[in-house]
């Protein structure tokens, strides 16, 4: 593909996901005007919408699996990783906001997100193993905690970065916000 195609590619597959977060019935032809590109650009891609949505979902995944494989989850430092994962999660949230039932729906989408939360959450074992998260918890409520906590600080917090957002994320989750430290 080249250059200048797969930038538009990306425009419109960015703007897509944008635009379908705000308002789920958006048209095809209102997308392409908001990406600066001819409708018929869109069309000659996207026989349908249903492809378009396809095509924003596996961008979106293919930016989350980026964003784990970076965060280097089995290797890195736990607080480390927790920390990439976290600032790549944030980042890829707000750049790709679509609504993830729709996601769920497809099974290929949903067996490849499931790989995603299990490498997530066999990190989450290595926290509690390496001390870093309590292990009386109840099953699951880690995970559950930082998917919570991810949405929030990718959409309650526009007036910080990726990086900043992770860093109010990361010490919400390790010590909570209570104002002083409990033993």
């Amino acid at each position: 593909m080249r250059a200048d195609a797969a930038r538009n590619l990306e425009t419109v597959l960015t703007t897509g996901a944008r635009l379908l977060a705000e308002d789920p019935s958006t048209s095809i032809a209102a997308i392409a005007a908001a990406a600066g590109v001819d409708r018929r650009t869109v069309y000659r891609r996207f026989a349908a919408r249903e492809d378009l949505l396809a095509a924003i979902y596996q961008a979106r995944l293919d930016a989350v699996e980026e964003a784990v494989d970076a965060a280097r989850l089995a290797e890195a430092p736990v607080a480390v990783a927790l920390h990439r994962y976290a600032e790549g999660i944030i980042a890829v949230n707000r750049k790709w906001p679509v609504e993830l039932g729709r996601m769920r729906a497809d099974e290929t989408i949903r067996e490849r997100r499931g790989r995603l939360i299990e490498r997530v959450d066999v990190f989450l074992q290595r926290a509690v193993d390496e001390g870093l998260l309590r292990a009386e918890l109840p099953a699951g409520w880690a995970s559950a905690l930082l998917r919570q906590l991810m949405h929030l600080a990718s959409h309650d917090l526009p007036g910080l970065d990726a990086a900043q957002a992770a860093d109010v994320l990361v010490d919400s989750l390790l010590h909570g916000i209570g104002a002083a430290s409990h033993s």
